[in-house]
């Protein structure tokens, strides 16, 4: 269409100018009279033009000799010696051949073409031995590639570096010293090293896991002004966080994409994230993080993030244990308890006890429950005075007020640390106010406080506490009757405790062997020699006695090795308290 259209507008210009050529000649006869002769000359000029542009427009369409639009393609008549004679060389086809062998680490085939090389009277070239000591490095053939570097040697053909690379790669499972003889070598033929020389050294050390000697060569190539290879940079920082080097590892990788528009390949910095994880490294741990998670958009396995969440409880890190929760629900890993213990801990660290109580919550409402172990943070933080349990109890309350539920691991705590610093009182007033809170005590809540009892010696309290726990259809458990036993053993009058040992063995519990020794030492200590039958029943249950039981057992009950163990265990914190002061 665009071609025709175009011959369309040349046969309409063609007719124009024809009529116009024509009028102008014609007032030209009958005006040359009386024209000027400055007109003349400007239809001479005129005339000549619409010559040029009929003889144009009226050329040949194939463009013949004097030119003319073409209507048409230009001819083309191929010319087979524009590049010239061939020359074919042989040394070059058997190069080709030796170089897609090497390709397809055929190294048989290599010495089959070498062979044919020798039979045909080829000499070869630099190309040639080139090929065949990088197919002897390719297969790690050390002792071939030293034969063939001296034939070429003998050939007359000076090595390239190139050469002296071959051979460092095919030694690398060899002695350092045959490497180092290598370099020696290239020196003697004015060949200096450059970074793919240091590539083959620094990679031999670290596959040794020798990190020094590998960091001396990074050190000798900035004194040279070489910048290391990104596989280079990669073994050393791999090697540096897999022999638990996480810090030195992170400033290496730091400094190198600081200094280099090459970037290290995401396996790295996972490897560095795992690495300060493992060390507890919480300015590693923070960084690796951001860059793995954040930046490259990497998920960590579950043993990674378990292994960041430890660093957050260490160090205090709720934001980052939060993300790293968040980062589970990604990558569809079920969440289970010890998953958040760990930032109920870093919220204990950063003093953000009222954080941790809701924590509690939000652990039961997705479905798992916090068992004792989980709040054990929060005890440790307000076990320490009465003021602290104080305050741990109005922030409970401030929770209730916020209509925030309350959980029971979060209610026994208080109890707990009440018990710990001797206050029976406020814990039993802590386990009264339990209504205020719309709390519903457990199994552990009344073991907590017979536990106060035994402390105090208090049977009745035991007793009641007993007859409570039955009222609200609260089945004990081992831990219960432990207690129990326990508490009555305080007493002076001690029968009680074997009606709950058999209660114990009764419910399906296998008594635990601090109930046994408990029961022993007793009878030792007042000449029961019903211990006699503890000990036997003991034995049945496949326990052993411990040495510092049968010392006190010998002893009648006078010497306790245990209370000198108490003792030097007791005068060694006090001695660590001074040093710390």
């Amino acid at each position: 269409m665009l071609a025709s259209s175009s011959r369309n507008a040349l046969k309409r210009a063609q007719t124009t100018l024809s009529h116009v050529i024509t009028e102008s000649s014609a007032s030209s006869l009958s005006t040359s009279s009386s024209v000027p002769v400055c007109l003349q000359r400007q239809r001479r000029h005129l005339s000549a033009q619409a010559a040029v542009a009929s003889s144009i427009f009226h050329s040949d369409s194939r463009g013949g000799q004097n030119g003319g639009l073409r209507h048409g393609p230009y001819g083309f008549e191929p010319d087979p010696e524009f590049r010239g004679p061939m020359r074919a060389d042989p040394v070059a086809r058997y190069n080709l051949q030796l170089g897609d062998l090497v390709e397809r680490g055929m190294l048989p085939n290599v010495l089959f073409v070498c062979k044919k090389m020798k039979e045909a009277g080829v000499k070869p070239d630099r190309f040639t031995y080139s090929y065949i000591l990088q197919a002897c490095a390719k297969e790690g053939l050390p002792l071939e590639a030293r034969a063939v570097f001296e034939d070429m040697l003998a050939m007359g053909i000076l090595p390239d570096r190139q050469s002296f690379h071959h051979l460092l790669y095919s030694m690398r499972d060899s002695d350092e010293h045959d490497m180092l003889d290598i370099i020696t070598l290239m020196a003697e033929y004015g060949i200096q090293p450059n970074e793919a020389t240091y590539e083959h050294l620094i990679l031999r050390y670290t596959s040794m896991n020798r990190i020094e000697q590998a960091l001396q060569m990074l050190s000798e190539m900035s004194s040279l002004h070489l910048s290391p290879t990104l596989k280079t940079a990669q073994a050393v920082i791999t090697t540096a966080s897999q022999l638990g080097f996480a810090r030195l590892a992170l400033d290496l990788a730091e400094a190198f994409e600081q200094t280099s528009v090459r970037r290290l390949d995401g396996d790295v910095w996972a490897e560095l994230l795992i690495s300060s994880s493992d060390a507890l490294y919480k300015e590693g741990v923070l960084r690796t993080w951001q860059k793995v998670v954040h930046e490259l958009n990497i998920s960590p396995d579950e043993g990674c993030c378990i292994q960041v969440l430890h660093t957050v409880a260490r160090h205090g890190l709720s934001a980052l244990g939060l993300d790293v929760l968040r980062e589970l629900k990604e990558i569809n890993v079920v969440w289970h308890e010890h998953h958040f213990a760990p930032v109920i801990e870093a919220l204990c660290h950063e003093n953000r006890l009222k954080e941790a109580f809701a924590m509690l919550d939000m652990i039961r409402s997705n479905g798992i429950i916090p068992v004792a172990e989980t709040a054990y943070p929060i005890f440790q933080a307000i076990q320490h005075d009465t003021d602290a349990v104080d305050e741990a109890w109005g922030m409970l309350e401030s929770l209730h007020e916020e209509n925030h539920k309350i959980d029971i691991t979060a209610f026994n705590v208080i109890i707990q640390a009440s018990v710990a610093l001797g206050d029976l009182q406020r814990a039993v007033g802590t386990y009264k106010a339990h209504q205020d809170l719309e709390v519903t005590p457990n199994v552990d809540t009344f073991n907590l406080l017979l536990a106060g009892c035994i402390v105090a010696h208090h049977r009745e309290l035991g007793d009641r506490l007993l007859t409570e726990m039955k009222e609200m259809h609260i089945k004990p458990d081992v831990r219960t009757y432990e207690r129990l036993v326990v508490l009555c053993l305080t007493q002076p009058t001690y029968e009680d405790a074997f009606f709950y040992l058999e209660e114990t063995k009764s419910q399906g519990f296998l008594p635990p062997i601090t109930l046994y020794e408990a029961i022993i030492r007793k009878c030792v200590q007042v000449g029961d020699i019903r211990y006699k039958l503890a000990l036997e029943e003991m034995a049945e249950c496949g326990y052993t006695v411990s040495t510092r039981l049968q010392a006190f057992i010998d002893s009648g009950g006078a010497h306790d090795i245990s209370d000198d163990y108490k003792k030097r265990s007791a005068s060694r914190q006090s001695t660590a308290r001074e040093y710390r002061r």
